[in-house]
Parts: structure tokens; sequence; C-alpha cells
């Protein structure tokens, strides 16, 4: 069992940035991969970035490469997004998910979800 608490989120101007962060409990957090997910208001819930067990792979949405980074550290049981250059687009509710064998874009291919953060950009 892996639960998952997002953290980080807030109100920040256009090109501005933020870290969200997700702590996850359970002594398995080092062989589950994680992936950030992002649900605005009146949209279905859309793929962001995913990151390997290991932390060795890497995976992105075209609509934030470039901007956005996932990265995680075991020791910590804690993974992150970096989010640069923010844009009013990326308002959100910001999920962190969990997995034990998967690590892509396919929502309902990850098992646990954490309760989102908010993540506001004004323009």
């Amino acid at each position: 069992q892996v639960q998952l608490v997002e953290s980080g989120g807030g109100l920040v101007q256009s090109g501005g940035s933020l870290r969200l962060s997700c702590a996850a409990s359970g002594r398995t957090f080092n062989s589950v991969h994680m992936g950030w997910f992002r649900q605005a208001p009146g949209k279905e819930r859309e793929f962001v970035a995913a990151i390997i067990w290991s932390g060795g792979k890497t995976n992105y949405a075209d609509s934030v490469k470039g901007r956005f980074t996932i990265s995680r550290d075991n020791a910590k049981n804690t993974v992150f997004l970096q989010m640069n250059n923010l844009k009013p687009e990326d308002t959100a509710i910001y999920y962190c998910a969990a997995d034990r064998a998967y690590w892509g874009s396919l929502e309902y291919e990850y098992e646990y979800w954490g309760q989102g953060t908010q993540v506001t950009v004004s323009s």
C-alpha cells in the first residue's frame, strides 16, 4: 500500500515558478514509478510527467516539456515537480500517482493517487 500527499501548490503570476512535492508512505517507495497529472476546471485529468523508480528515466507531456522537471528523492520518499515559466493554462489541480509496474501517460494504469494540490496561474 502506498499513500500519497501533495503539497506546494498556490497562486503565482504568469512566468513564475512553483515546486510541487508528493510525499509517499510505505517502505516500497523506491520500487514504484511515479507520475504527475492535472485536471483543469471542466476538463478531464491529463498526464504531465512521470519518472521510473530509480529516477533514471522521465517522460513529459508536450505541453510542459522544457518548462517542468520531475525528480525524486528515494531517501526521503518524495517526488517533485519543478514548474517554471508558468502559464494561465497550467491552472489546475495537480495529482501525483504511483504504480509498481507502469510509468506512462495513461491515468487508469496508476494504482495509487493523492488528493491533489491546487495551482493557479494569474495573467
